[in-house]
Formats: structure tokens, sequence, C-alpha cells
């Protein structure tokens, strides 16, 4: 029996091994033997126990193994990940390259008819530890200080501490809080430009944030700035300050579980002290400049900058109607002890379609909109069309602050013969997404000033411009 047993045992090692060197699929199979041999009284409880801790020891330096493997895949762009997901990396870029063209209005100026390559980031970003993550990333596309060559130009830096969805902390250069057209990549963005609310709101500037997603549907950003801009530290002379920048959203649909639709609205705010600030408008065709005056104040003064925005969306299925309005005040002392206190509003409104029915809610996360999947990626056999959208948008600046007449000269704006200050624009715009990283868009812009422009002694009333881009971004 003795001569049985031992037999029985040695099998049952055996068996065991056997079973160890296989898959992990197997791990619960093998533990089922082990019970089962126990229960027939093949082996005893202490053999059992035996064989069972060293199963243990090797399940667990599977997992621990699992845990530490590094797998590549890709997916919006190429990504590298632990076995436990709490550590990966990616690389990612875009291309964005543009056509321009003005007619026959615009020949013999500075603006002429031109290939653009509008945008080339590469960067890199990623997670370590679960909940510390970074992203960098450079422009290659930016223009030099002679605005015809390109150079490297950094885009974003920051690091972020995502010990919690409902209060992350964000340090660095990133997209400040404000705006849902400016937080919306330009990957993303419904037309081949911003509108012109974008050149007074703040874009990515140097500062610090908390921010994150409170409740259900909600979601808030307090930061403080510069106030300066991209890659421009605070200005060192004259009462300069950081700048308070805050937004807040809902979007009603989330929160009662609607995942077809979007009902979103969100609000923004921001306060800061300036040296000067340059306002500054060319054309959403990426044309003419039509407002450019810089703002200056006394040795011993500062200006006062406040600006409001009001953003809303309703998004049904494949229709989308969008809108936001911006206000900025500046206030301030000018050299020669004039008072100036300034607005300009500007707003737009927007709709668009997708002709072949994808859903704009399935692209909206995080208080904006990204990227949107075809439901059938576009095949040459005629298999899929991929994605097709048409939208217009209307946009209106209004800076008649600006003409306070020449008691005013100086810093409160008694304008050139060359700018304008009430300006409007309609943009038609044509999309097509054969994949998911493809875009090709179509934009005519008709832009509209209430006084000529002169450029180069040539008067504009009008501008016409007819955009296109090819896009590709991972």
């Amino acid at each position: 029996m003795k001569t049985i047993k031992m037999r029985g045992i040695a099998a049952a090692v055996t068996g065991a091994l056997l079973i160890g060197f296989g898959t992990n699929a197997m791990a619960d199979s093998t533990d089922d033997i082990l019970n089962a041999l126990i229960a027939k009284g093949v082996l005893t409880e202490e053999e059992g126990a035996l064989l069972t801790k060293g199963r243990t020891g090797e399940k667990e330096a599977a997992a621990k193994k699992k845990d530490s493997a590094i797998t590549a895949s890709f997916k919006d762009g190429i990504k590298w990940e632990s076995g436990d997901k709490a550590n990966s990396m990616s690389v990612n870029g875009r291309i964005q390259m543009d056509y321009r063209s003005f007619g026959d209005s615009n020949k013999d100026t500075s603006v002429p008819d031109t290939f653009d390559v509008r945008r080339a980031y590469l960067g890199a970003k990623g997670v370590f530890n679960k909940y510390y993550e970074f992203e960098v990333a450079t422009d290659f596309g930016t223009a030099d200080s002679t605005s015809k060559s390109k150079s490297a130009q950094l885009d974003v830096a920051f690091i972020n501490l995502h010990y919690w969805d409902q209060a992350q902390f964000k340090f660095g250069q990133f997209k400040m809080p404000f705006s849902l057209e400016e937080q919306t990549s330009s990957r993303f963005i419904d037309f081949q430009e911003r509108s012109l609310v974008n050149a007074y709101v703040p874009g990515k500037e140097i500062g610090a944030m908390v921010w994150g997603a409170p409740f259900n549907g909600v979601t808030y950003g307090l930061a403080l700035s510069t106030g300066e801009g991209k890659n421009m530290n605070e200005a060192a002379n004259k009462k300069d300050s950081a700048e308070f920048i805050g937004r807040v959203t809902a979007n009603f649909a989330e929160m009662i579980g609607d995942k077809d639709n979007v009902y979103h609205f969100g609000l923004g705010y921001t306060s800061g002290k300036m040296n000067s600030f340059n306002a500054k408008s060319a054309t959403e065709g990426k044309g003419l400049t039509f407002l450019d005056q810089t703002f200056t104040t006394a040795t011993s003064d500062s200006l006062d900058r406040t600006r409001y925005g009001i953003e809303g969306a309703l998004a049904l299925g494949p229709v989308k109607l969008q809108s936001e309005w911006v206000r900025m005040n500046l206030d301030g002392t000018n050299s020669t002890g004039v008072k100036f206190d300034n607005d300009i509003d500007v707003w737009y409104a927007e709709a668009l379609w997708l002709i072949t029915g994808e859903k704009y809610a399935d692209s909206y996360k995080g208080a904006k909109f990204d990227r949107i999947k075809p439901k059938n990626d576009f095949n040459p056999d005629g298999a899929g069309m991929g994605a097709w959208e048409l939208g217009i948008r209307y946009t209106s600046l209004d800076a008649n602050d600006f003409k306070k007449g020449v008691t005013n000269a100086g810093a409160t704006a008694a304008l050139s013969a060359s700018e304008a200050t009430k300006v409007d624009s309609t943009t038609i715009g044509l999309k097509w997404i054969p994949m998911a990283n493809w875009r090709f868009m179509a934009n005519y812009t008709k832009t509209n000033f209430d006084k000529d422009v002169v450029l180069n002694s040539k008067n504009f009333g009008s501008e016409e411009a007819l955009t296109v881009r090819a896009q590709m971004d991972f």
C-alpha cells in the first residue's frame, strides 16, 4: 500500500509540475486536481499544502511577470504599456497641410495665395505608477520671427497629478480652462480655422491648474498663468501679476444618462494685470489683419484685463449647434494720464450636420468635442465612404470702444486708417474623414469690414478666401 501511495504521490507531483509549466489558463485546473487528490486520499493534507504552496509561488511569479511585461499597440498613437496598466508611454503627432487662395483682389499685397504647413507636431505623453502623467510636444510648423520660415517651437510641456478624478493638479505649459472652441484640439475643430473669438481667449500659457469632474456631467478648471501667451514668462517691469482663469461646464445629457445627445453649457472668466496688451485680429481665412492696437500704460500703472465667456452646444445625433460669446475689457490709464475702459465683444454661432449619420455625442468627452470615427472607413472598392460633414458658421466682432477720438490717442485706440472695428464673417465648410486619423477639409470664408482695411496702398472692404487642408494625426 505504501508503494502504491508513493506512486500516487509521484504521479500527482509530476502532473502538477507538468501543468505548472503550461499556460496561465490552466492554473485553476491544477488547483482543482490537487484538491481532488486530497479528497480521494491520494495525498495527505500536509502533502497537498506543500504542493499548493509551490503552485502559489509559481502563480505569483507569473502574475508579477505579466504585470511588468511591456506590450506595444496602436490606437490614435504608438503606445507602450505595462501589463498592470500602471505605466505607459505613447508617441503622437499631427501634420496639417493647407492651401489658401484669396482671389484676384489680394494680388500685389503681402497676403499671397500659398501652400502652408500649418502645424507639424511631434510629442510624447505617458503615465508613471498610475497617478503621474506628463506630456511634451513641439510644433515644427510654427513660423519664426520673419513669419516666412518654419522653426521648431515648444507647444506644451506639463506634468499632471491624477490622484482623483475630482481634483487633478497640472503644472507647466498647457491650455488654460476657457472656451469650448479653444479646448477642442486643432485636430478636431469644426472648421479649418477657429473663429474670431479665439483671438480674445487664453490659449496655451505657463501656469498651474486644479481641475476635474466632481459630479457626473460637471467639469471645472481653476488656473493661475502668466497671462502672456505661449512660451512667454511674466514681464519684469511695472505692476504685472499672475492671471486667474476659470471655467465650469455641465453636460445635462450626461447627467440624465442620455448617451446619444449633448446638452453642453459653460462659463468662463479671467482677471489679471498686465503691462501692455496687443488687440490683434486677422480674418478667419488667415489673410488680412484688420485690427492691431497695442494698449500701454503709465510706468507706475497697470492694465487690468477681464474676460467673460459663455458657451453652449446642442448635439442631437448627427446634428450639432454650437455658439460662444466673449467680452474682453481693458481698463487703465495711458502714459499721458488719460483714463481708458474699452470692451471688445465677439461671438459666433454654427450649425453642422454629419451626413453619413455619425453621432456627435460619441466624440464628446471631458467637456469638449474630440475625434469623429466614421461608421464605415473609406474603402476604394466601395465598401465604405468614411464620414462626411457640412457646416456653416457666422462670426461677429465689435470693437467700437476703440473709436474714441483723437483725445484718447495712444493707449486708448485712435485707430489708423488701416483698421476696422466692426467685422462679420461667414464660413461654409465641407469635411471628409475617410478614417479616424485622416481629414480633408474645404472652407469658403467671406469677411466684411465696417471700413476699408488698407494694405500696401490698397483698400479692402471685404475678403474672400478659399482654403483646403489635408490632415493626418496619430
